[in-house]
Parts: structure tokens; sequence; C-alpha cells
């Protein structure tokens, strides 16, 4: 599972470094109600909410359906994505769930982390009850795919 989000970590950083560099830097001011010690945010909470904006940025605003939206700031591609039923196309498809599979229902699309030990699929995907979310999701009838 380390590896899959290494592998994440990396498109999403050479897909922002080709972002950023179209774009003009903007700086917005970071609040953190939660911190590693209680104080200064962490260097690894900065990082990730720099990245987090940028990838933002680079996506355009926030729709008010918006899962496919939350996956471009993961995997890039245009707006055509913000329906999350364009993910079925996307890729190459596979033949079952499988962890660091993009999984795409008829109006939802998320991204599977893991399994819990009685087999159920941990999804995190964008607007699940208003907020990003990871979860074990029924996978019944969704399509998978490699991105």
């Amino acid at each position: 599972m380390r590896a899959v989000h290494a592998r994440l970590l990396t498109l999403t950083i050479v897909f922002l470094s080709s972002a950023i560099t179209l774009s003009p830097a903007i700086s917005m001011p970071l609040n953190f109600s939660m911190t590693a010690s209680g104080g200064a945010p962490s260097k690894s909470i900065v990082k990730r909410a720099h990245v987090a904006t940028a990838a933002r940025q680079a996506v355009g605003p926030r729709p008010a359906r918006w899962c496919g939206w939350y996956m471009r700031t993961q995997f890039g591609g245009g707006p055509e994505y913000n329906l999350a039923r364009n993910w079925a196309k996307r890729g190459r498809p596979l033949n079952g769930p499988r962890v660091g599979a993009v999984v795409v229902w008829s109006h939802h699309v998320g991204l599977i982390t893991g399994k819990t030990d009685d087999g159920q699929w941990i999804v995190r995907s964008g607007n699940d009850g208003g907020r990003v979310r990871e979860r074990p999701r029924s996978v019944a009838g969704a399509v998978f795919r490699k991105i």
C-alpha cells in the first residue's frame, strides 16, 4: 500500500510541477486547527497543504458535484473528468477491484486504498458526505480502472 501511495504522490508532484510552471504563483494563507506538536504546523502538513492548494488551482474551481473534481486533483485530467461516469473511460479496464484502482459507479468515483479484514474495499473519494472520506464501501456494480 505504501508503494501505491508513493506512486500517487510522485504522479501528483510531476503533474503539479508542470501545472505550476504554467500558472502564476498564488499565495494563500494556511489555517491549521490541528498540528503534530500542538504548536506550529509540521513541515509535512504544510507541504501537503501546499500540494493540495496547487492541485486545486491547476484543476479550477470545485463544482457542486465534486467527486470527479477531487479525483482530478489526484490524477489530473481535463474538466470532462469532473463528471464521475467519465472516469469509466480513462486508463485501462481491470477485471476486478484492487488497491490503487479507480472505482467508478454511475454517479460517484473514488480510489481503492485498502481492504478490511472482513473483505470490504476501502475507498477514498471526494464529496462523500460533503467531504473527502476514506471508508469501507460496497463496490457492487462498479467498474475498475488502472490510471
